[in-house]
């Protein structure tokens, strides 16, 4: 099992949702510039993140500029090729991401009357 970390940063780039094989895995990229303690804004960095299969969609309610906490699993596998020598991929695999100033996405309103202008009689029939 991987260890758990976080991040906190001001989202860059939002990547679209790519489908690979026939299998119905789908990936998601997208890069922070890490803000928060101990980050030099004369030198910042810039760290690209992954979203697999179902948590594509995490990315959906922000946008370039926002401010948010990352929570990701650090992942890596070796890879070879015959007469190649062996290298080493690295990901950053989120699986939660929030805002870092605490606003929440907009909810839907439900203090509408969903049957208004419909005839329906508002009295109570006993």
């Amino acid at each position: 099992m991987s260890k758990t970390f976080e991040a906190q940063g001001e989202v860059y780039t939002i990547g679209e949702t790519t489908a690979y094989g026939q299998n119905g895995f789908t990936k998601r990229e997208f890069v922070i510039k890490l803000s928060g303690d101990g980050e030099n804004p004369d030198y910042p960095n810039y760290v690209a993140l992954e979203l697999l299969k179902d948590k594509c969609a995490l990315m959906d309610m922000f946008n370039p500029g926002d401010e948010v906490i990352v929570h990701f699993n650090l992942s890596g596998r070796l890879w070879s090729a015959p007469g190649k020598p062996e290298k080493c991929f690295t990901s950053l695999q989120a699986w939660r991401i929030e805002s870092a100033n605490g606003a929440q996405p907009a909810a839907p309103s439900f203090n509408e009357d969903p049957f208004a202008g419909q005839g329906f009689d508002d009295e109570v029939p006993f």
